[in-house]
């Protein structure tokens, strides 16, 4: 069975005091649901290191934002700094997105695609995706979904045509303008 992760991220300890708010936006360039989620204070930062880069993506006054696509088979974490800075995209693939109880989620499908701003990008989790399928978590047809998702996002960040990365900025100051009212 799938693990299903909940956008609220409500259960994360690490974040000592926090924001949050989420919204359905239906636009042209955009439908499904967005959340931000702004840590105001952190019991310790997060830092990520990958090979060539050491990146902390989560301190005092940083913010998650994630976006659910409806009818895709990913959905973006985009991580800013307590300046507002892009610290790296996290774009998790998946099986479906959905909203129930309030709020949105996704089906992980284990593996990950991280960008960085300077262009690096790395495809993550191969490993965990060759397990569930040796142990039947998923089944042929998804280990095939989850590796043809990647090969699609792979291509449009490298041609500039995945929108969700040109709507990060735009989105975050929706649900700021949300927290703030």
């Amino acid at each position: 069975m799938l693990k299903r992760k909940d956008g609220k991220r409500s259960d994360w300890k690490r974040i000592s005091k926090r924001s949050y708010a989420q919204s359905l936006i239906e636009t042209e360039e955009f439908n499904g649901h967005v959340t931000l989620l702004h840590a105001i204070q952190v019991s310790h930062p997060l830092n990520v290191h990958y090979e060539k880069e050491h990146v902390c993506i989560l301190d005092d006054g940083y913010m998650w934002l994630q976006q659910f696509p409806s009818n895709a088979h990913h959905a973006v974490t985009t991580m800013f700094d307590a300046s507002g800075n892009i610290v790296q995209w996290y774009i998790d693939i998946c099986l479906q997105n959905g909203f129930s109880d309030g709020s949105p989620w996704w089906e992980d499908l284990f593996l990950d695609i991280i960008l960085l701003p300077s262009g690096d990008m790395y495809v993550m989790d191969t490993d965990e995706l060759e397990d569930a399928l040796s142990q039947g978590v998923i089944d042929k047809k998804q280990y095939e979904l989850a590796y043809e998702e990647v090969e699609i996002l792979k291509e449009k960040i490298s041609t500039g045509d995945f929108e969700l990365l040109k709507l990060a900025h735009q989105h975050k100051d929706t649900l700021m303008n949300a927290m703030n009212n």
